[in-house]
Formats: structure tokens, C-alpha cells, sequence
């Protein structure tokens, strides 16, 4: 599961549980990515930052991991390097499937290498409030498992208006990544 995790929160952990479960997978690894390239603003934190939280709030999780791979690599954080890294680290066997959301599923036709990406790696789409991937691109659709999880209307850009705003976010995030974000200072 990749994503920016600005911060990570109950929704991203809910989903990445019941994908999890509902698959029978070995483990879910959150990817934070490092650079995002289809996102260009400055409420994007450092990606240590995002790194840690991730940790945090995955932590009391025994099949949860997060990895490091798109921060140690240089450039922008494109997901066909990651796919093709996380095959030579893990085998060429391992299957892997990338778990997105109904607004990635929107952007896809701008990943790079997309036609490849969708060869060598299988995706998982999960619906979001207030996005209709019927508006999607149809031939990646085609290539999506799309899977109702419980529908948990978080977002990250939310929880960091409600921060500026000095309200609260209890139960938004887990108090681990709630006690990161005031330690820190972080999106104020």
C-alpha cells in the first residue's frame, strides 16, 4: 500500500487490514512515498516524518510492515521502480498486489510506464467517498479488483485542516501518530 500517509490514519489502516484479510496475504507493507509526482504542494512533510508516523501506526500490527524503499532511492517516487525493486528484493515469484484508492485509480493514466506496471503487478482498487471511478480510465480498469471495504470517510487532507484549525483529531489517527504530530509541530 503506497501512499503519502500526511499524515497516516485510521481509514489507511482499516483498508490495508481488510485487503489483508479478505486475500489472505503473507504481510501489507505501506510504502510512504518519498516525492510524489502528481503532487506538487507544500503541506507534504518531510517524508521522515511520514515515514515515522507509519511506523507508528502500524506498530501493534504483527503482519504490518512499513519499508523505507521509495525514501532511499533517489529522484521522484515513481510505483513501476518500486513494483520492479520490491521483485528483485523479494524474487521474481513473489506476487504482489498494490493496493490504491478510488482517487489513484483516477490519476493512473498519468503513472509512468502504466501498460507496464499493470503487466507486472496486480491492483487492488478500494472505493473512496467522493470519488466515482466509473469516470476512470477503462482499459485500467479493467485490470483493477475493486473491493468494498468498511467505508471510513478520513482523509489526510482533513486531519491536517483540523489540526490548523486547533481541532481535534482523537480517533482520526491512533494516539501514536496524535502524539507524533504535536510533539513535532507538525502541520500548523
Amino acid at each position: 500500500m503506497g501512499g503519502t500517509f500526511n499524515p497516516p490514519h485510521i481509514a489507511h489502516l482499516i483498508c490495508a487490514e481488510e485487503v489483508y484479510e479478505l486475500f489472505k496475504f503473507d504481510k501489507a507493507l505501506f510504502i510512504p512515498c518519498a516525492r510524489p509526482p502528481h503532487k506538487n504542494n507544500n503541506e507534504i512533510i518531510d517524508a521522515h516524518h511520514r515515514y515515522n508516523m507509519t511506523i507508528l501506526a502500524t506498530e501493534d500490527n504483527p503482519h504490518f510492515e512499513v519499508s523505507r524503499i521509495e525514501l532511499d532511492r533517489p529522484g521522484r517516487s515513481y510505483t513501476i521502480e518500486t513494483v520492479k525493486e520490491l521483485k528483485q528484493l523479494y524474487g521474481s515469484g513473489m506476487e504482489i498486489h498494490w493496493i490504491v484508492g478510488a482517487d489513484a485509480i483516477l490519476e493512473m493514466p498519468s503513472w509512468k510506464n502504466i501498460d507496464e506496471l499493470l503487466e507486472i503487478c496486480s491492483f487492488i482498487g478500494i472505493n473512496r467517498p467522493g470519488y466515482d471511478i466509473s469516470y476512470a480510465n477503462e482499459k485500467i480498469l479493467k485490470k483493477i479488483r475493486i473491493v468494498d471495504v468498511t467505508n471510513v470517510d478520513i482523509s489526510s487532507s482533513d486531519i491536517r485542516q483540523r489540526i490548523r484549525k486547533g481541532k481535534s483529531i482523537k480517533y482520526l489517527v491512533p494516539s501514536s501518530v496524535e502524539s507524533y504530530i504535536y510533539e513535532n509541530g507538525l502541520y500548523k
